[in-house]
């Protein structure tokens, strides 16, 4: 008998089973190969083994990273793969490495650095589904890790200003999305009418960009330009997850939208209350955080090795995504 299989992830919204790429990859691909996969979706991240998300645990065993997943679950006979050839395998190495070195930093510029996206979309939906007070400081972190992924990997000459470096990424994933369309064609899948490996990180690539509800969309409007990928990912979300494809919104999303307008007016009083905190003396720490937080949040803040250092923590935080702000204008 198999050993039970869970696989940890961020959960879903715009009828997407996770809006989360690398966890939409895995969950795909389980669901073509049949593996027995248990799904629980996390809200604290931190809390992951090894503190990645998507992460898969059977038994004693802990895996991380998509590749390392799908390569476990091939090793347990849940192979989506086995009918291709050598060639179609290769093909699948080359068109997962152009996904990543093309579209992946625009996806993460989509989602974490265009400022309108993230302020008003990517941060309020991460933050409604962290605790507090860590929703004030993981989805700033997650946001800086994208930008450096995306520096490290385009910023190099002769790209120089971020400017140019955003312009070249948003081209690289057009030619990517154009070189997708062409290569699946007419077919259901990429390798004939069963979907693979590549079937699932396209999907997991695409999907969020497609059903993410953004205010900018320079991506998502190209990608709806592309009759066959857009249908593509419907008929696996209608087929492999059983959810609707309508461009409706899904039932309470103007009841979900209002929540998440409270919580950002929330979270920007409570980083500007704790931004004072971070300037009261030390010595009248114990006073004030007696008046000012519950017994709750105080034993949570005690977790983070005291008030004062993360209260010091947030507040550089802010005062980078300040200056990046002010840095892009």
């Amino acid at each position: 008998m198999a050993a039970p299989m869970e696989l940890r992830c961020w959960e879903g919204d715009w009828g997407l089973p996770s809006v989360h790429p690398e966890s939409l990859t895995v969950m795909a691909y389980a669901k073509f190969s049949g593996a027995p996969l248990t799904v629980n979706t996390i809200s604290r991240s931190w809390k992951a083994p090894k503190g990645d998300i998507p992460v898969l645990i059977s038994e004693d065993k802990v895996i991380s990273q998509p590749a390392k997943i799908l390569n476990f679950l091939r090793k347990q006979k849940y192979n989506a793969d086995y009918e291709l050839s050598a060639k179609q395998g290769a093909d699948t190495l080359a068109y997962i490495a152009l996904l990543e070195e093309k579209l992946l930093p625009a996806l993460l510029h989509t989602f974490w650095i265009e400022a309108e996206n993230y302020c008003s979309v990517t941060k309020p939906w991460f933050a409604s589904r962290i605790a507090f007070p860590l929703s004030l400081y993981l989805p700033g972190k997650m946001s800086r890790e994208a930008l450096n992924r995306i520096l490290l990997t385009k910023g190099g000459p002769p790209l120089y200003s971020l400017t140019e470096v955003e312009a070249q990424i948003y081209r690289d994933a057009k030619e990517c999305l154009n070189l997708l369309s062409k290569r699946l064609g007419t077919s259901q899948f990429f390798f004939g009418d069963t979907p693979t490996t590549l079937d699932a990180f396209v999907f997991g690539f695409l999907a969020p960009v497609y059903k993410v509800c953004f205010p900018r969309v320079q991506l998502q409007e190209h990608l709806k330009q592309l009759p066959n990928l857009c249908r593509f990912c419907d008929d696996i979300l209608t087929c492999y997850f059983r959810l609707s494809v309508s461009g409706h919104s899904p039932a309470g999303q103007d009841t979900a939208d209002a929540n998440l307008q409270k919580l950002t007016q929330l979270v920007d009083k409570e980083s500007n209350l704790i931004e004072k905190v971070t300037f009261a003396s030390v010595s009248n720490y114990s006073a004030f955080c007696g008046y000012l937080f519950t017994d709750i949040l105080a034993w949570q803040l005690q977790l983070y090795n005291g008030l004062c250092f993360f209260s010091t923590e947030l507040h550089c935080v802010e005062r980078q995504e300040e200056y990046y702000i002010t840095w892009k204008e």
